[in-house]
């Protein structure tokens, strides 16, 4: 089987995790992987910095749960903060902010087919008909895309553009009552013309269970646990000899129309994978992700030439019971409820320029994009009056946003926040290979990025007689205006590799990158909001790394690197407690800046094919990262300083055997164990004992069934069978709040293969 990788996914010098490769691959040939680094193949081992690359079966692994977080259980050193039931936030090595708004991307850039995914919204994506998914460690920007401070994540569909088309229907029956169907189609339509068309559709039922915990309210709905009602299509076209090149275009759409689950309060009472809510915030999801991509490669001269212009969007909107209980303390007023309504549009075009020279090779591109933002976001009490946007109750934290002149004498209800953003992202780049020797290379890449972001809104109360006044917590000042945000910044990298005969290869490398600062599109209290001392600041790491890689020799593939990141101002979610006018207090929160952070880390992996029919594969990565805050943020330095970064886990560590055997003549069988186990890490960045996730272990496995002489696939699947339970994601509002994992899921596959 052939391995390819997306040149900007590869040559940055960054250290290798994972290599995972098919069930039925023979490791003592793996002299023909190879990858695609820039326009050109090269055997993985030889790879001047390195890539971890999820193949088709790994992919397959992936698919079966259908959800863009699950790739971490194939990975080291890779974690995914869930929130809102889909958004994704992805931490890398331990950086990466864990934030549930949607007006700024992760330190970790996704990518779908090339195509920069800006929210942590289209993170959440739906996987179907992938080829392959390809992660990078570190700091990244000087090949294509845009600029990240922790790595990249590509997610490669299988597109028109392969000669070989797959077709296949792959029917999925499960625990929760779930019903999952994909398939695939791709086929010529004449000479020099090739389509595909795949599509997914998934139902499933509440996997956590809502139970009543106060006895005066007996309503615990089913549906509070979490629902799926998803589908997708996605289709491309490819055709030769358009102006010179290859063009290939794509669409997809993908609808979500489940419930988010209930996040669950640290003040219940609860067993594993239990949440309690009487359901008054339960809400169905209206989500719609859409977009289209045109890409052309040809050549101009010597050069390789590749433009990709693409348009991604979508509208979002969803609700859940904000609190996690059915009514705190006994105290209607403390029961909470919210909504957001969003709108996203980018449209974005890359241009890059690729030619070998005597000395090795170059890239020179641009890129840029432009996107839009808006979000409404309400927060209740009891049952909402759609009309009015008030509740039954007077939500708690209304009151205290009134200020000193209230617009009307009635009780303020409930609170509307109103946010726009615009921004502007060009950026220009080169990445350099450039052989000194037949066995010594250098790589230089930099990267001159420019952006403008632009924000505008107003934060408001509600009042029972339908009176809006604009929130003015304080008394100092209205909460409406906008900002904007314009930096100019470079970043870049060089390596320098050394390939010893037959013995493997060593690199060193530095890089660095940075995360954009912004503005927070939650709660805007008062005129502070917008102000540039009420915004987040730019965060950038840079990364030091020393790695070998072994050659692959009689079934054995090692890598082993070491690395130090200096992480300034860190980009992080402060938590900060406001009194109330009856004397308790609330938890508003807000992304910010700490002061500075460091990660040291070891990570190591290996590929061994003892037997003809057997691979395993294992990987670690330790951690040791702190947080260094000396300004008095949120009021108590101390609170930070020292502590790890959020969702660092100190180490993690993934073992995976697949075994093929026959069972009778024609009739053949695989199986396949894989556990990762994440040591405890915090779930935010004050480092409290209660906000400590535990360690714990994901064990999975399918075993599947096929006859020589048949198209038919028959499996058993199994995921989290230890029924571990979890938080995905936290956050501090009343008590704390935490996104639950789902228990152990188990079910059966048909898969039939149609042959072209």
């Amino acid at each position: 089987m052939k391995y390819t990788c997306l040149s900007a996914l590869i040559c940055a010098p960054l250290a290798l995790t994972s290599v995972a490769f098919s069930e039925t691959e023979d490791l003592r040939k793996l002299e023909t992987v190879s990858v695609t680094a820039t326009s050109e193949s090269a055997r993985i081992e030889d790879i001047p910095g390195s890539v971890s690359v999820l193949s088709e079966t790994d992919v397959d692994f992936v698919q079966s749960l259908s959800s863009a977080a699950e790739l971490t259980r194939a990975l080291t050193g890779v974690q995914a903060a869930v929130s809102n039931g889909s958004q994704v936030t992805f931490q890398i090595r331990g950086i990466g902010a864990v934030d549930h708004q949607a007006l700024t991307p992760g330190a970790a850039a996704v990518y779908q087919d090339g195509v920069f995914l800006a929210t942590n919204v289209q993170a959440g994506q739906f996987l179907y008909d992938l080829d392959r998914v390809e992660v990078l460690k570190g700091p990244q920007g000087t090949l294509y895309g845009r600029n990240a401070s922790s790595g990249a994540i590509h997610f490669l569909s299988k597109t028109a553009a392969d000669e070989n088309q797959s077709r296949y229907v792959d029917l999925s029956l499960g625990r929760f009552n779930r019903v999952g169907l994909t398939f695939g189609f791709g086929d010529d339509l004449n000479a020099d013309t090739r389509f595909r068309l795949a599509g997914r559709l998934l139902t499933e039922g509440a996997a956590l269970e809502n139970v009543a915990t106060d006895p005066n309210i007996n309503t615990a709905p089913k549906a509070a646990g979490g629902e799926r009602r998803e589908v997708g299509l996605r289709g491309s076209l490819f055709k030769e000899n358009v102006f010179g090149g290859d063009l290939l275009v794509g669409a997809h759409l993908e609808l979500d129309r489940g419930i988010n689950p209930t996040p669950r309060n640290d003040a219940l009472s609860v067993g594993d994978h239990q949440i309690s809510s009487e359901g008054e915030g339960l809400q169905d999801t209206e989500n719609e992700l859409y977009g289209a991509s045109v890409k052309w490669n040809s050549t101009w001269g010597a050069w390789d030439v590749q433009s990709l212009t693409a348009l991604e969007g979508y509208n979002q909107r969803y609700g859940f019971d904000f609190d996690g209980t059915p009514a705190p303390f006994s105290v209607q007023s403390l029961n909470a409820n919210l909504s957001y309504d969003r709108k996203f549009l980018q449209l974005s075009e890359e241009l890059h320029f690729e030619r070998r020279f005597d000395w090795g090779r170059s890239l020179i591109g641009a890129t840029g994009s432009a996107d839009t933002f808006e979000q409404v976001y309400l927060i209740w009490c009891g049952e909402l009056d759609t009309s009015l946007k008030i509740g039954t109750c007077p939500y708690v934290g209304t009151a205290g946003r009134v200020g000193p002149t209230p617009a009307s004498t009635g009780t303020p209800m409930s609170l509307l926040t109103l946010t726009n953003q615009d921004k502007v992202s060009v950026a220009v780049f080169s990445h350099n290979e450039i052989e000194l020797t037949e066995r010594l290379s250098l790589t230089l890449g930099a990267r001159l990025t420019h952006e403008r972001i632009e924000g505008d809104g107003r934060g408001l109360h509600i009042f029972d007689d339908g009176t809006v006044g604009v929130n003015n917590r304080d008394g100092v000042g209205y909460a409406i205006g906008g900002n904007t945000v314009r930096d100019t910044r470079p970043s870049g990298n060089i390596a320098l590799s050394y390939a010893f005969e037959k013995v493997g290869q060593l690199y060193a490398s530095i890089s660095n990158g940075f995360k954009s600062g912004g503005f927070n599109g939650e709660v805007q209290n008062n005129s502070t909001h917008w102000i540039d001392a009420g915004l987040f600041d730019v965060e950038t790491v840079t990364a030091y790394e020393i790695g070998y890689k072994s050659p692959i020799w009689d079934g054995l593939y090692w890598s082993v690197a070491g690395f130090y990141q200096d992480y300034d101002a860190p980009q992080a979610r402060i938590f900060v407690s406001f009194d109330l006018p009856d004397g308790s207090t609330i938890v508003s929160n807000s992304l910010s800046n700490l002061d500075e952070a460091e990660v040291f880390g070891f990570e190591g992996s290996a590929v061994w094919s003892p037997l003809e029919a057997m691979t395993i594969e294992a990987g670690v990565t330790v951690l040791d990262s702190e947080i260094k805050q000396s300004n008095n943020l949120g009021g108590n330095a101390s609170v930070f300083d020292g502590n790890p970064l959020p969702f660092s886990s100190d180490w993690s560590g993934r073992l995976a055997v697949m075994y093929n055997w026959t069972v009778a003549t024609g009739l053949n069988a695989s199986a396949r164990i894989s556990a990762k186990y994440n040591d405890g890490f915090f779930l935010d960045a004050e480092g409290r004992d209660d906000r400590y996730q535990d360690g714990y272990t994901l064990l999975d496995a399918d075993l599947t069934l096929s006859h020589e002489d048949s198209d038919w696939r028959f499996s058993i699947w199994g995921r989290n069978l230890l029924d571990e339970d979890y938080a995905v994601s936290g956050y501090g509002f009343i008590g704390y709040n935490t996104f639950r994992s789902a228990p152990a899921t188990y079910g059966i596959r048909i898969r039939r293969e149609f042959s072209n």
